[in-house]
């Protein structure tokens, strides 16, 4: 296939205080690597963060020109406060999106990890260390961009249809369908 029939994806670990973000083409079912990094959002007042977030984001979003975005869902942790913070940056990371006009997805940190790692409950190291081999990195990329990548890999995927398996009469329990 040519470059031309490539789809660019934009995957987003959102964070107040380190967002990151990875971009992939999807070219037939072969993943190539484009460019992955991490916000170092700012310390201060909320809004201020929060604008840090949105801007830094257009920036990549105008500088690799993605097709399609996908952005990992906050999951309700012990503190109610972290979570409700969490889901403001995760806002900020979807307006981003919004603005360029561009589609958004989203999937639970437990979908991305079985996605890349055939585990729901893989741990950060090795979900680095299955994203530098599928996308073929000299090394592991930092956690956060490492997310972020696999959170794109996880749209990917999606899209061929490993993520599309017939779900009808199913539950989740314990994170899992039964």
């Amino acid at each position: 296939m040519s470059q031309s029939s490539a789809v660019r994806i934009l995957g987003i670990d959102p964070g107040l205080r380190v967002t990151g973000f990875g971009v992939l083409d999807k070219v037939g079912q072969k993943l190539l690597y484009v460019s992955s990094g991490c916000i170092k959002v700012p310390t201060g007042e909320l809004p201020g963060r929060l604008k840090a977030i949105l801007d830094s984001l257009i920036e990549v979003i105008a500088l690799h020109k993605p097709q399609l975005v996908a952005v990992e869902k906050v999951f309700v942790n012990a503190n109610p406060q972290s979570t409700l913070l969490l889901g403001q940056a995760r806002g900020a990371a979807i307006c981003a999106a919004v603005l360029g006009g561009l589609p958004v997805a989203e999937y639970t940190a437990l979908q991305v990890k079985q996605s890349v790692v055939g585990n729901g409950h893989a741990k950060k190291e090795q979900v680095q260390d299955m994203v530098q081999r599928l996308l073929e990195l000299s090394g592991p990329p930092s956690s956060d961009a490492a997310d972020a990548l696999a959170c794109a890999i996880c749209h990917a995927h999606a899209g061929m249809g490993l993520g599309l398996l017939p779900t009808k009469g199913l539950r989740m329990r314990n994170g899992r369908l039964v």
